[in-house]
């Protein structure tokens, strides 16, 4: 069986505002930074396998994983699918905003010049489907949306399940492909 393992990057002061992100480039604030280090603490530390990170390339990320990567010596590269979704006129607004919340429930609505779901599920399919058929277990260093996708690659999810599913920075997820 083999494994992939999923984490959200450290928390920056959008997620302390609630507000939508998206391809904005936010760093992380000092907590984020900690939670970063303590993830690569607890990796370096525990009996998981993982032979290389792979992270998106916005700051968030990208310095969470390299954070990680300083703590656990494990190779680090940046894989541009792994952006996070571009949620377009929404950005930077309240995540639990009534048009937001509605708007996302569409996967082919781009909003108003962003990506759709189903254009982001497309990107991060074809790279599990690359990354599942090699010898390495990877780490993704990523975002919220990119983690909706991933759960919804290995479990059947409802619309209304995938438009709510989110996870807390710094938390690993483990998959196992089929």
């Amino acid at each position: 069986m083999k494994k992939i393992y999923f984490t959200r990057h450290g928390q920056t002061v959008w997620n302390v505002e609630n507000k939508i992100c998206g391809v904005t480039d936010i760093e992380l604030t000092e907590l984020g930074k900690k939670q970063a280090d303590e993830l690569g603490d607890y990796i370096a530390n525990s009996d998981l396998v993982i032979d290389e990170i792979i992270c998106s390339p916005l700051i968030r990320a990208k310095e969470t994983a390299e954070r990680i990567a300083r703590k656990t010596s494990i190779p680090l590269r940046v894989e541009p699918r792994l952006i996070e979704q571009c949620f377009g006129k929404f950005e930077g607004t309240p995540r639990n905003g009534k048009e937001f919340l509605k708007a996302k429930q569409s996967f082919a609505d781009s909003y108003g010049g962003g990506e759709s779901m189903l254009r982001l599920a497309a990107r991060i399919y074809g790279l599990l489907d690359e990354l599942k058929n090699d010898d390495k277990i990877y780490l993704i260093a990523a975002h919220n949306g990119i983690s909706r996708v991933m759960r919804s690659y290995f479990y059947d999810m409802t619309n209304e399940e995938y438009a709510a599913y989110g996870i807390g920075n710094c938390e690993v997820l483990e998959f196992v492909f089929p």
